[in-house]
């Protein structure tokens, strides 16, 4: 309201975004800028946002959801029943090599509190958590680890990363102890780590010393997938993993996740990004109540069907 009020009194206002949805709604030009160069300047009412998508990639849109078909291998999480207090309740479910599952829902569903069960930050109080066929007790985010358990989760700079710590520092917190003789941590380890993940996920930083806090919001996401990733995974749940970041940086996420399936990885992606759980996912589930309220394959995920799901419209398939 205050950038309208402005623009009627005769302001002339240069507004950076990257949020599509403010530029179509405040801006009647939009120029759009790519490592340092410009690459283009259009009218509002002649370009669409696909169009514009593809001008800030550098690709076209379909390229932001690059969902490749991995190959489904073995079980490697199953849940059978699993609730925490009254946030999570009997959810059931597994997870499969080369798998990417979603999980859609309305803010209060249950997505992240079952995130936070199954990593044991909040250990369930009852059902059962099974890793290679094998029932396991995960009650702290430390046996998560070792079972091959990473969280990815949906706030960086609160839960994610020590915002002011260096880059270095962050990417090795989570390995610490396979780092460290007693409390020594072996310095060239955290910096061989650190410039492999700088390389690895193209971390666009000025080096590995710095601050966090510093980086734009997409290397800071980057920074926290490579920080999980190097405890060497099987199954990685992924909270929001595209929240608050550029759509270059959410195409380099999407890409690296279709990568991961490719490689065996199972995947748990919880998103309240539609076209990113359609996009990205083999199967959805929909929670709501911190139940599981529906389920669909690929080719049965659709925008209505799946919105539908998520605010008990029509009928949705209990799966409990």
């Amino acid at each position: 309201a205050i950038v309208r009020r402005l623009r009627d009194r005769g302001v002339g206002i240069v507004y950076v975004s990257h949020r599509l949805r403010e530029i179509f709604a405040l801006a009647d030009r939009v120029t759009v800028l790519r490592d340092g160069a410009c690459i283009g300047t259009r009218s509002i009412a002649d370009v669409t946002q696909a169009a514009l998508v593809s001008m800030m990639v550098g690709r076209s849109i379909d390229q932001l959801f690059p969902k490749v078909d991995a190959p489904r291998g073995r079980t490697l999480l199953e849940l059978r029943k699993l609730s925490f207090r009254r946030a999570v309740r009997d959810v059931s479910l597994t997870v499969r090599e080369g798998e990417i599952l979603g999980i859609a829902g309305l803010v209060g569903s249950g997505r992240t509190e079952l995130a936070l069960t199954v990593f044991g930050i909040t250990p369930a109080t009852s059902g059962e958590i099974l890793v290679d066929g094998k029932p396991v007790m995960i009650d702290r985010p430390r046996v998560a680890r070792d079972l091959g358990i990473a969280y990815i989760p949906e706030d960086r700079g609160l839960q994610g990363l020590i915002r002011t710590q260096t880059l270095r520092e962050n990417v090795s917190l989570p390995v610490l102890d396979r780092i460290s003789w007693a409390t020594i941590v072996d310095p060239r380890g955290e910096e061989r780590r650190a410039r492999e993940a700088i390389d690895r996920f193209g971390i666009r930083a000025r080096g590995t010393e710095q601050i966090a806090r510093q980086l734009s919001g997409g290397n800071q996401q980057k920074v926290v997938v490579a920080k999980w990733l190097g405890t060497e995974p099987r199954i990685l749940i992924m909270d929001e993993p595209t929240r608050g970041i550029d759509v270059g940086a959410k195409a380099e996420i999407h890409a690296l996740m279709g990568k991961l399936a490719q490689q065996g990885l199972g995947i748990i992606m919880i998103s309240s990004e539609l076209p990113e759980v359609l996009g990205m996912a083999d199967r959805v589930l929909v929670m709501s109540g911190g139940r599981i309220v529906a389920a669909f394959d690929r080719a049965e995920a659709t925008a209505d069907a799946v919105g539908a799901a998520m605010t008990h419209v029509g009928e949705s398939r209990d799966v409990a």
